[in-house]
């Protein structure tokens, strides 16, 4: 949450021309940040079904915290309209996780954490499953997946001209690894989830427990600080 809080702050500083000029869309320092947030962000959403699953989460209780992530999508795409209406956000971070969340769901409901640890045959499907999402837009593309109303699938032959894309293809791959990883610890080390947090990091988890709502608020923020300044000391 941290890292991308300072991610997005830089991207603003860039916008309101603060900084020297970067090119946050080519140059492989910020690509490669952006990488790596988002994998964190959705091997996080994949542990996190695992555990709630894993505690008995009702398809009630599950449908209540979707319509949050996916209203908060349509929320950014709104917003990204007003602000880029050139590159807007059709399907970003959050659009992408209320699609590939069902998909988890159904797959967590045949394949729950403490079945999936203890069959090596369903483990083994579920890894292939991973990877064959994370390599097949590597190897299949067409130009019906370029538009608009299709590129969330994720088999494209040119990115889009958007400030966010998280196509299901291949991020539910991750995704997955997510799941995965987390089923295997719930099973085999259950004392990494139950265990206390560290009182290093403690203040940190309050982000943890209220990462939607961070996640909402943080570029307002940043961006109504940073207009502000702009105000008082053009």
């Amino acid at each position: 949450m941290v890292w991308m809080a300072c991610f997005h702050f830089s991207f603003d500083l860039n916008q309101f021309h603060v900084i020297a000029r970067q090119n946050f869309y080519g140059d492989p320092f910020w690509t490669t940040q952006r990488l790596c947030i988002v994998s964190m962000f959705l091997l996080g959403a994949g542990a996190g079904q695992a555990v709630a699953i894993d505690a008995g989460q009702t398809w009630a209780r599950f449908w209540r915290r979707w319509g949050q992530v996916a209203g908060c999508a349509l929320l950014v795409s709104i917003g990204s309209l007003q602000m880029f209406p050139h590159s807007w956000i059709s399907f970003g971070v959050l659009h992408g996780m209320a699609v590939m969340l069902i998909l988890l769901r159904l797959l967590g409901t045949a394949l729950p954490p403490a079945r999936l640890a203890r069959a090596p045959l369903a483990l083994a499907g579920v890894a292939a499953l991973a990877i064959v999402a994370w390599l097949l837009p590597h190897a299949v593309s067409d130009p019906f997946f370029d538009s608009r109303l299709t590129n969330w699938v994720g088999l494209i032959t040119h990115l889009p001209q958007t400030e966010d894309y998280v196509p299901v293809l291949p991020w539910f791959g991750m995704m997955l690894a997510g799941y995965l990883a987390a089923s295997l610890l719930l099973v085999h080390a259950r004392a990494v989830f139950t265990g206390g947090v560290p009182s290093f990091v403690r203040p940190l988890s309050v982000l943890g427990r209220w990462s939607l709502s961070f996640y909402m608020l943080h570029q307002p923020i940043l961006i109504g600080s940073l207009e502000l300044f702009r105000l008082v000391f053009k």
